[in-house]
């Protein structure tokens, strides 16, 4: 008596033009960054409760530096804005208005100083 076992091939196969890829897309930065450092800590429950401090996009962007800064995590600028648009765009959706942290309303220029601020790189 011999016994046998299906075996499915797993080989990629070809797809017709114009055809749905099947592959799913790799996940993107902002995924890998969360799953990597805030997901231990920070489940999607946490994302929908009634106290959240992030209310907009610049707020959003504001406590992913917070905590990433808490964490010593040392991420650059890019790295909290694609944080920040991974959960936007799984969680949030909230409009994006601009790729700047914003943490409130902006201080007054120091006296002598009231040229306009975006001249200055």
């Amino acid at each position: 008596m011999t016994l046998g076992v299906a075996m499915r091939d797993t080989r990629a196969q070809p797809t017709a033009p114009g055809a749905p890829s099947t592959t799913p897309a790799p996940p993107s930065r902002g995924q890998l960054l969360y799953t990597t450092h805030c997901i231990a800590c920070h489940s999607s429950q946490m994302h929908w409760r009634d106290r959240k401090l992030a209310t907009d996009w610049s707020s959003l962007r504001a406590q992913v530096q917070r905590w990433q800064a808490q964490a010593q995590l040392g991420w650059s600028e890019a790295d909290v804005t694609e944080v920040a648009r991974y959960l936007n765009d799984t969680i949030y959706g909230y409009p994006q208005t601009s790729g700047r942290l914003s943490f409130g309303k902006a201080l007054p220029a120091p006296p002598g100083r009231e040229h306009n601020r975006s001249s200055r790189v």
